[in-house]
């Protein structure tokens, strides 16, 4: 199987040079005070689209015959990808089918239908990305129409990697030499496009691919010795849950990626969370990755030169609630218990005196009076001003109710909540 490197990754910026941006590659100082590092952005969220999605994207569809854009293109996509493909038959004037899933931000599908105006047609199947995908595939055979696959191809790839042949330049304008480069991984098409560019222009650069807890499809192909589909995908980090990832792709991360590490999506949020508070940027899960890997790599990386790439900033704000809570449970800070309460005067009272902390606080609360019984099951959520208050938490809950549920060992009941 032939692989990209930087030969093709130079002749896809010949093309993308003067449709894309050439965003900026930023120096961080908090995340380089933070990390004892010098940290640096990658900015593809300010990229027209608002993600690197657009440079595979409108590369693959340049490549196209006159007849294959007079027939339309088809495509699967969780949003980027999607805008990419939109955003560029617009400008060729070329018909676009685009599949979604239909757990697909609304954000995502209005940015879509934005950028592709009357050229786009819309169709959200399946609960995933994989599904989706499949139901395209099948439509574009029918239609005769092409499939603009979003990372299984040599020519997305090759699209991909101009954001490294960008940022590997002015990172060597700047003076810095690269000792590591970080990106997520979804199905792979931007870490190969970024391994293949670094590992032939710069092998001692390190490439670490970086993937959501929840959907560690490139693992699951390091460790099969091939692709092989996850049984179970968590949605929430959408711009990176594929369950498989493609055979290229995987073929390019085996030779150019140096380490696969997995990202909690609780940490993912908190790291949305500071990127916003602390820089103003707007990151989607899927972007914040690479930023948020760091955390797990701060003693490999201390005294280096980091570059990570932001690979998206399509979020949608009405999702900042759960991305706020997510959060706050993987920082120890916010708890939820099923308690049996006395069904008498005073008894919620006697909690607070007895079992809170003085800087707890209750963040919900459920209760329902049941007729004729000595006490009655509250859903609680509390909040902790530090996670080592916990320990006491649980001693006086304990006291006050000797089988109260600690709901973080019931995930079926948990995600109720959360």
């Amino acid at each position: 199987m032939a692989l990209i490197t930087d030969v093709e990754v130079r002749q896809a910026y010949q093309t993308l040079k003067h449709a894309v941006s050439h965003t900026p590659l930023q120096y961080d100082r908090s995340l380089s005070e933070k990390y004892g590092a010098t940290i640096l952005l990658k900015r593809e969220d300010l990229q027209k689209v608002r993600s690197f999605k657009l440079r595979g994207a409108y590369y693959a569809i340049h490549q196209l015959s006159k007849e294959q854009l007079a027939n339309g293109v088809v495509c699967a996509s969780a949003g980027n990808h999607a805008q990419g493909v939109a955003y560029t038959c617009q400008e060729l004037d070329t018909k676009a089918v685009i599949f979604m899933p239909t757990t697909t931000p609304q954000q995502k599908i209005a940015q879509v239908r934005f950028f592709g105006g009357n050229k786009v047609e819309i169709q959200l199947v399946g609960d995933t990305f994989d599904r989706s995908a499949q139901a395209a595939k099948e439509y574009a055979q029918e239609q005769q129409m092409t499939f603009i696959d979003p990372f299984n191809d040599a020519q997305i790839i090759a699209g991909q990697g101009t954001l490294a042949l960008e940022m590997m330049a002015d990172a060597a304008a700047e003076g810095y030499q690269a000792d590591y480069v970080l990106a997520a991984i979804g199905g792979g098409g931007l870490i190969s496009g970024v391994g293949a560019y670094v590992k032939n222009t710069s092998p001692a650069t390190k490439v670490i691919g970086v993937e959501p807890l929840g959907a560690t499809s490139m693992q699951v192909a390091f460790d099969n010795q091939g692709p092989k589909a996850l049984a179970k995908v968590d949605k929430f980090v959408d711009g990176a849950a594929v369950e498989e990832v493609g055979a290229l792709t995987y073929a390019h991360a085996t030779a150019y990626v140096d380490e696969l590490v997995a990202v909690d999506e609780g940490l993912v949020c908190s790291t949305i969370l500071d990127l916003y508070s602390k820089q103003a940027i707007v990151c989607e899960p899927a972007g914040a990755l690479s930023v948020a890997a760091l955390d797990l790599l701060q003693e490999k990386i201390r005294g280096k030169t980091v570059i990570c790439v932001i690979s998206g900033g399509n979020n949608d704000i009405n999702r900042m609630g759960e991305i706020e809570e997510r959060s706050l449970v993987y920082e120890g800070l916010k708890h939820y218990f099923v308690v049996n309460f006395p069904q008498r005067p005073g008894a919620l009272k006697e909690f607070v005196s007895e079992v809170l902390g003085t800087d707890d606080d209750i963040t919900r609360f459920e209760y329902t009076k049941k007729i004729n019984r000595g006490t009655g099951p509250v859903v609680i959520g509390i909040l902790l001003k530090e996670p080592e208050a916990l320990t006491q938490l649980l001693a006086n809950l304990a006291k006050f109710d000797p089988e109260y549920i600690n709901l973080r060992d019931n995930a079926s009941l948990y995600t109720l909540l959360v």
